[in-house]
């Protein structure tokens, strides 16, 4: 069992049942996500003990996103609470067939967006852990995110931590340009960089030939490029790519890409009907992590990811609510979706 920390936010999260629109909800369903929580929570899920670090306000909201945290085994002692700020939340419509999923976002003013970098004391919170992980989403929060998350970076390679940063961009939280000044500089303390097949591009400037991800297609064989000019660019040890193939809203077709000190991997190519794809990149994240901490060997790593994240695509939720036996029977070839009795 290894032990890990990531760090980011983690917001109510507000979803018409079923496949309402907005227009048509009288009710929402509440739960809790963010980017480097759901990564808690598969790693916590998957046997190893993850610990989330953020800032909430000390109020009753906030109680339930941490006792959300703890239902599914994630170490919440490190999260700081504070009396200014407010508790993010996002809603989401649910999309369907050629209609497409909405997020609106309600973050502005967010506790731990608005709190000064050096209430975290780095050396404290990471010492004796193996793993750190976090996000492109923190950093596009402000200044004060972007500040703590370099230092928490810095501090985890001068402690001897492992490091994975998922690029994660988000149009609606900041530009391209400012998202390439802000993450590359923070990628010289980075041994595993992660993304979907548009991220290299947003973020890193790097652009897979052949591919338009609006219709749906995606160039595989690009991408080992892709990974290998961020490889050799920003010299990190691993490049891992998901592959996501559009038919519509409710069915995609789910693979993904490995570069491992220079071996380049194709994973398995999942096709799936979707029921929420949303967090489907940070049940990946959480399942290569977890593979990786395991022993795994890139190879069978990068199947297990895939697998898992094929996994939450059946799951209401950001958080991968799969156990690690479910994940080694697909990954075995029991895609047949039976009943287990």
């Amino acid at each position: 069992m290894a032990r890990v920390v990531t760090f980011g936010e983690i917001m109510m999260r507000l979803a018409p049942p079923g496949y309402q629109r907005f227009i048509q909800a009288h009710s929402f369903d509440v739960s809790y996500a963010g980017g480097e929580a759901n990564v808690a929570a598969s790693l916590a899920q998957f046997g190893h003990e993850a610990s989330f670090v953020t800032v909430l306000p000390d109020n009753a909201l906030a109680d339930a996103a941490i006792a959300f945290l703890r239902y599914y085994g994630v170490d919440t002692s490190r999260v700081v609470r504070s009396n200014v700020g407010r508790l993010g939340v996002y809603f989401l419509e649910t999309g369907a067939a050629q209609r497409a999923s909405r997020v609106i976002y309600d973050r502005a003013g967010s506790t731990v967006a608005i709190t000064p970098p050096d209430v975290y004391d780095w050396s404290q919170i990471l010492n004796g852990y193996d793993h750190f992980h976090t996000t492109g989403i923190t950093p596009a929060l402000g200044e004060n995110c972007a500040r703590a998350t370099l230092d928490a970076l810095r501090t985890a390679k001068q402690l001897g931590l492992t490091t994975s940063f998922d690029l994660n961009y988000r149009a609606k939280l900041w530009s391209t340009a400012t998202a390439r000044r802000t993450v590359e500089p923070m990628l010289e303390f980075v041994d595993t960089v992660i993304g979907n097949e548009e991220d290299a591009k947003n973020v890193l400037g790097i652009e897979a030939a052949g591919t338009d991800v609006q219709r749906g297609e995606v160039q595989h064989a690009a991408y080992e490029e892709v990974a290998r000019k961020i490889a050799e660019r920003h010299h990190v040890a691993n490049v891992a790519i998901t592959l996501r193939e559009s038919e519509s809203a409710s069915v995609n077709h789910w693979s993904a890409c490995l570069l491992s000190e220079g071996q380049f991997l194709l994973s398995e190519r999942y096709t799936i009907q979707v029921v929420d794809r949303v967090g489907a990149g940070d049940s990946f994240c959480g399942g290569l992590l977890a593979a990786r901490l395991d022993g795994m060997t890139p190879a069978d790593a990068l199947e297990f990811a895939v697998a898992a994240s094929c996994l939450k695509h059946s799951i209401p939720g950001d958080f991968n609510k799969v156990s690690k036996d479910e994940v080694l029977r697909l990954c075995s070839g029991d895609a047949s979706g039976r009943v287990v009795r």
